[in-house]
């Protein structure tokens, strides 16, 4: 990862509210978000990846945003998708979907998962609402499970299975092909639809 871009898109005190619901303080300083940056290349689990504003053999590209599997049990067949957070740039993009399907995609048909989950705190309305558009299926609330940055969190769990993969799967496709989407990039079809679209026709 490159510190001094993530810095530039994440850090400072105008990013800060990006921050409010991640374990991570805002990095106001550089030589925070040096620091965890060396910190997130050496962990296993978190094991971080950036996303990048461009394709990675374009000499420009440079992180816009960060994203983790965590919660690895490889015994149960088990991940979690999580430390979440995107750039001004990068937020409600095309890219920012794709990002989430190629780690969805990886988490099952590569890495062989059975159960893919997405954990939130409950006052985290913009993570709760990104879990249920992506397909994941709500499971309740693990009342006081943390306390973060001296606060006490109760989180909301999300997951998708095995079984649910191939629909959750069809309808992020249907949504990122190129014919949903006009010429000014505006979607045709929102991805809940998409998902629906393709459970009916997969009936048929």
């Amino acid at each position: 990862m490159h510190s001094q871009a993530i810095f530039k898109h994440l850090g400072r005190e105008e990013n800060a509210h990006r921050w409010a619901y991640l374990f991570n303080e805002p990095f106001l300083e550089y030589e925070q978000c040096e620091t965890a940056v060396t910190q997130w290349s050496a962990s296993k689990d978190p094991l971080y990846f950036a996303v990048l504003s461009g394709p990675a053999s374009d000499p420009s590209s440079e992180p816009v945003g960060i994203m983790s599997y965590l919660s690895i049990v490889p015994s149960h067949r088990r991940i979690e998708i999580g430390c979440i957070i995107f750039s001004e740039q990068l937020k409600q993009t095309r890219a920012a979907t794709e990002a989430q399907y190629l780690l969805m995609k990886n988490a099952f048909e590569n890495l062989g998962n059975f159960r893919l989950e997405w954990k939130a705190n409950h006052l985290n309305k913009p993570s709760l609402a990104a879990a249920e558009r992506l397909g994941y299926v709500y499971e309740g609330i693990f009342r006081k499970h943390m306390v973060i940055k001296g606060r006490r969190r109760d989180t909301a769990w999300f997951s998708i299975t095995d079984e649910e993969w191939p629909f959750v799967k069809g309808g992020l496709e249907a949504w990122l092909s190129e014919d949903n989407f006009d010429a000014n990039g505006k979607q045709r079809n929102g991805l809940k639809q998409c998902r629906e679209s393709y459970k009916e026709r997969d009936k048929s």
